[in-house]
C-alpha cells in the first residue's frame, strides 16, 4: 500500500500489470491492468490483507491456462460481462466493465487469459497462514 493507504502497486504496474487496492470497507480487492492502463479484471472477492490479495491473485496466474467463463448479460443495463467462477461457483474474478456484444466480451476473457500467464510470479508479502476470504471462501 502506497503512504496513501490507496493501494499496493506492483514495479511498472502504474500502466499495467497487478494491483491491490483497499475497499471502502476496509478490506483489500485486486485489479490487473493492459499495458495501456485499462483496468482488465477486478477480484470479485475481497480480502481481508493486501498478502491474501496477492495470494489469490499468483494462485489465479497459476492456472490461467485452464481459466473457463461465464459470460452473462448485465443486470442493469445493456452489455455482456464475464466472470470466472471460483469454488461454490462464487465470482473469482470479473471483467471490468461490460462489452456491447457477446463475441467482444469472449474475446476480452481470452486477452485477459493472456495478460493473466504473461505475469510474472509475485513475492509475496505473507507466506504464512491460511488464506482467509471475506466471502467465507
Amino acid at each position: 500500500m502506497d503512504a496513501s493507504g490507496r493501494g499496493h502497486t506492483a514495479a511498472g504496474a502504474s500502466r499495467g500489470g497487478f494491483r491491490t487496492e483497499r475497499a471502502p470497507d476496509g478490506r483489500y480487492r485486486w485489479q490487473l491492468k493492459a499495458p495501456n492502463g485499462r483496468v482488465v479484471a477486478i477480484t470479485a472477492a475481497l480480502f481481508e490483507t493486501p498478502g491474501e490479495a496477492e495470494r489469490g491473485f499468483d494462485d489465479l496466474r497459476t492456472a490461467a491456462a485452464e481459466l473457463t467463463a461465464r459470460i452473462t448479460h448485465v443486470r442493469e443495463g445493456i452489455g455482456w460481462i464475464w466472470v470466472v467462477p471460483g469454488s461454490r461457483n462464487l465470482p473469482e474474478v470479473r471483467s471490468s466493465r461490460a462489452y456491447e456484444r457477446y463475441a467482444t466480451c469472449q474475446n476480452a476473457f481470452r486477452r485477459f487469459v493472456v495478460l493473466l500467464a504473461k505475469q510474472q510470479p509475485r513475492e509475496l508479502t505473507e507466506r504464512a497462514g491460511t488464506l482467509r476470504r471475506s466471502d467465507g471462501r
